[in-house]
């Protein structure tokens, strides 16, 4: 193969490669922009704009797709070792990023539910928590554009936050529930959807431990703080 030839196919090897890094980027500030969204709208009350949202979802998924087979094509080159990583990388992360997707939806279809009672006080502590899972999600987005495993790594120590957050906000509807049985309905519903937003960082701590793999491969990963005690509450 002529030198030409060969810088060509390299060439345009790595703008495909800048291609999908765009795309799955792309997606995630879509999935950001639906969580914000959704929290937006289970502050305002708003059905009409919860079904907005709820819709948009499709709009992720078709992006999964597209990335998905944008993969495949890269992996049909063979490509070299960190490229392998960056194409193993980039399902994972698509992946991460649709779930956020689905959690974001999730969160605006049980707002409609939760709009048929009265405001509950929690719902500031839910806007608390969701606030954060956005703030991660954008900053892991940056970690992974920049391959940057020390900022993925904090971002990954960071998730203790949401775990601490969730667990306060749980324990307060178990006590408002077990003080007021009208409100076991629109606080399970809370619950339900502060659930949603912890898993969101769940998936942005899988995006930076991604970040990791990436650049360093298989090399272990240092051990993380956990600090979900949901299902250690104490009744």
């Amino acid at each position: 193969m002529g030198t030409n030839m060969h810088d060509h196919i390299v060439k345009s090897y790595d703008e495909e490669q800048k291609r999908l890094l765009n795309e799955t980027l792309r997606m995630g500030e879509m999935a950001a922009a639906q969580l914000e969204a959704a929290l937006d709208v289970v502050k305002r009350r708003d059905d009409k704009a919860a079904e907005r949202i709820v819709a948009n979802d499709d709009a992720l998924d078709a992006l999964e797709q597209e990335i998905s087979h944008d993969v495949m094509k890269l992996a049909l080159r063979g490509p070299m070792a960190r490229d392998l990583r960056e194409i193993l990388a980039a399902i994972r992360v698509a992946s991460d990023i649709e779930r956020i997707g689905d959690y974001a939806a999730n969160v605006a279809k049980r707002s409609t539910a939760l709009n048929l009672a009265p405001p509950l006080p929690q719902v500031s502590g839910l806007h608390a928590i969701g606030t954060l899972a956005v703030q991660q999600l954008r900053d892991v987005l940056t970690a992974y554009r920049d391959s940057d495993v020390e900022a993925a790594q904090r971002i990954r120590d960071r998730d203790a936050e949401i775990d601490t957050a969730y667990t306060a906000l749980f324990r307060e509807l178990l006590t408002y529930m077990m003080e007021d049985a009208r409100a076991i309905t629109p606080c399970t519903h809370l619950l339900f959807m502060a659930k949603n937003i912890e898993r969101v960082g769940d998936h942005a701590t899988n995006i930076a431990e991604n970040v990791w793999f990436l650049v360093k491969g298989e090399e272990q990963l240092p051990p993380r703080d956990k600090r979900d005690e949901s299902n250690t509450v104490a009744p």
